[in-house]
């Protein structure tokens, strides 16, 4: 029988499920990895198209599976959007939706990696990327990145890595929890590696389309995966970290091998058939040109706004946290020290939850195992701005009384 472990950010150490026990009670949610989520009224606000409603011819369709891949309409929008400055444009057949990123992650991982593979994974990253493919009988090496080169990757440690029976390479960019970006020019060497030793890349996307700290002006300004020219990439995103749209559980996995897609399409047909036919429809009218663009200048607006609140915050606590200030995504990886000794931040979470209301994940138990990463807390900076205002207040009145409180991590023996 398959044995997976348990889903750290949903489970930490003696606080079973902590995001679904926590998030409906905290007062101030900073521990959400989306931006500030909107309404189908709050769409048709923020499109051109304010006449129509993406409900409304749903009104008489009778509520049928749907179309089982999506729509023609979605996956075509997701095509183009896919196939912007890329020489070769993306087929609409070449994407699958799914029931958000999850559903997506898990089912590429599931289709793609077995017993006698091996898989490299980006780390630190969100857990279903290196413990799925443990759970499927692979072997898993952490490609690891640090706070001393700003969470980059390296190349040369990669090819250290790499065995005759490396199967997949998995990136998550940006990513989740540090909010760093792999840029142009390690992708494209990236590619080249994988080329030439024939393995799939893989990259979670689920952050992009948001880098508000790089333009795309900028030389090191990272495409998507799919736009390298490399046919073995495979790609997967939803419309919940984004789009603000977490409740529409709409995601896709796109990928430049036809092949792929066949497969995970019929993996899915054990799991859901099909996206709802409501999810599909709001999805389509939010990504449409229409919409897209209003929809992503809100978002990359509020967390260029939401960013600079927690960097003064940070800049004026540097005798107790620090960071390496994101670049693209909705998180950020912060460490808390007392004497320049990590604090335990599972307890550190509890407590500034317990006395105020403000709810963090911890950084040691969701994405180190306890070990790694002591002191760190993941911060979600990109609710709504009052959210965050109030909720760094209510943390920096913490940080004068009640942080001496705070216990140290106690190194195991």
């Amino acid at each position: 029988m398959v044995k997976i472990e348990a889903f750290a950010v949903e489970q930490v150490l003696d606080c079973p499920q902590w995001m679904d026990k926590y998030e409906t009670i905290a007062k101030y949610n900073t521990a959400e990895t989306c931006c500030a989520s909107l309404s189908v009224d709050d769409l048709r606000e923020l499109s051109e198209d304010k006449d129509s409603n993406p409900l409304a011819r749903l009104q008489s369709a009778k509520l049928t599976y749907g179309a089982i891949r999506g729509s023609d309409e979605l996956r075509g929008t997701l095509a183009n959007l896919y196939s912007v400055k890329t020489p070769t444009p993306l087929p609409k057949d070449n994407i699958l939706i799914t029931a958000g990123a999850i559903q997506a992650n898990f089912m590429l991982l599931y289709t793609l990696v077995g017993p006698g593979d091996h898989v490299i994974c980006h780390y630190p990253t969100y857990q279903q990327l290196y413990s799925v493919p443990t759970s499927l009988g692979a072997e898993v090496s952490l490609w690891k990145t640090d706070a001393s080169n700003g969470w980059q990757l390296d190349l040369k440690e990669l090819e250290k890595l790499i065995r005759p029976n490396t199967k997949l390479i998995i990136i998550n960019n940006p990513q989740n929890p540090t909010g760093a970006i792999v840029p142009h020019s390690t992708l494209e060497e990236l590619v080249d590696l994988a080329r030439e030793k024939s393995i799939t890349l893989f990259a979670d996307e689920v952050y992009r389309p948001l880098f508000h700290n790089i333009t795309p002006m900028d030389k090191e300004f990272p495409p998507s995966l799919l736009s390298l020219g490399y046919e073995r990439t495979v790609v997967t995103g939803s419309v919940s970290k984004a789009y603000s749209l977490a409740g529409l559980r709409v995601g896709w996995i796109a990928s430049r091998d036809p092949s792929i897609i066949e497969a995970c399409a019929s993996a899915r047909d054990y799991t859901t058939i099909s996206v709802g036919q409501i999810d599909d429809a709001v999805a389509s009218y939010a990504l449409a040109p229409t919409c897209i663009h209003n929809l992503l200048r809100r978002n990359i607006d509020l967390a260029r706004k939401n960013l600079a609140l927690l960097e003064t915050f940070i800049e004026s606590h540097r005798w107790a946290c620090e960071w390496v200030k994101p670049r693209a995504g909705t998180t950020a990886f912060v460490r808390f020290t007392k004497m320049g000794k990590p604090v335990d931040d599972v307890a550190f979470c509890e407590m500034l939850l317990d006395r105020t209301g403000v709810m963090f994940v911890p950084g040691s138990a969701c994405f180190g195992g306890g070990e790694e990463f002591p002191g760190y807390v993941r911060i979600g900076y990109v609710p709504e701005t009052e959210v965050l205002e109030q909720g760094l207040e209510a943390l920096k009145a913490f940080m004068e009384d009640g942080y001496e409180d705070v216990p140290v991590k106690k190194k195991k023996t």
